[in-house]
């Protein structure tokens, strides 16, 4: 039954799985917020705020991580089983992570030659973000997510809303601060035009390109962008390294970077 036809305030989970906790410790940064968020929501579940989980079901819970290995697939469905709404959050989970970066090699090899008994590692041969193996309600793209973002989920979900998360790319946001294009004016290699807005254009606000922290825009030219990039000087293997990051795996970034392969 829906929290709100009980009186009952809805209760918060936050769960890790394969990730680095910065999209956890953005929850925490939130600080005012936070307190405001706690006077509305119960906050049920979070290890990296609270050594006393509460018991579920959650009605709202969020998700950072990947899957990597059979244990965490099996948890990620208990997790689901326990939780009205499920929202994952930052790339590891939209998009498998810098771990996928396994997807594209053999992962065997890569166990023999780390550890010294390989025979005793346990992990899947790739790592997949969390909608791969269960139904997932939205996902908010990030490495880490953006504070605002994240308020702007929680308030949504209060709200019995969809969020308001733009999709467009970074650029858009670099013309609303008044950057002056990189790619353009300096000739720094960037992906903003093929990268979702959500960061404020942190980086080529301070003359840097764009990394593609927030995973591929909802429309993308990547060959267009690859012919400047070439044009720049950058080779075919350093086209592929720019866009096997963060978000590796997502479709258009994964066919960018195959494409380029396939040139080198």
């Amino acid at each position: 039954m829906d929290a709100r036809q009980t009186g009952r305030r809805p209760r918060l989970a936050v769960w890790k799985f394969a990730s680095c906790d910065g999209c956890q410790l953005t929850l925490l940064d939130c600080e005012d917020e936070l307190l405001s968020i706690a006077a509305e929501l119960e906050i049920a579940y979070f290890l990296e705020a609270s050594s006393a989980p509460g018991p579920g079901p959650y009605d709202l819970s969020l998700v950072e991580g990947s899957i990597t290995t059979p244990e965490d697939a099996e948890r990620i469905r208990h997790v689901r089983r326990v939780s009205r709404r499920l929202v994952t959050i930052g790339a590891c989970a939209t998009a498998g992570g810098i771990q996928a970066l396994r997807d594209f090699a053999d992962v065997r090899e890569f166990t023999s030659v780390v550890y010294a008994r390989p025979e005793y590692i346990a992990t899947l041969e790739r790592s997949t973000p969390i909608s791969a193996n269960v139904p997932v309600d939205f996902e908010l793209r990030g490495c880490p997510i953006d504070k605002r973002q994240l308020l702007e989920v929680i308030t949504a979900f209060l709200a019995d809303r969809r969020p308001v998360v733009p999709r467009h790319s970074v650029c858009v946001e670099c013309k609303a601060r008044g950057n002056v294009c990189v790619l353009v004016a300096h000739g720094t290699p960037c992906l903003g035009p093929v990268t979702q807005a959500g960061c404020g254009a942190l980086c080529p606000a301070y003359n840097r390109g764009c990394y593609g922290c927030f995973g591929p825009a909802e429309t993308t030219n990547s060959r267009a962008l690859n012919a400047k990039l070439r044009a720049l000087g950058m080779s075919d293997p350093d086209l592929v390294r720019v866009y096997r990051t963060f978000n590796a795996t997502e479709e258009p970034f994964r066919r960018a970077s195959e494409e380029a392969e396939g040139d080198a």
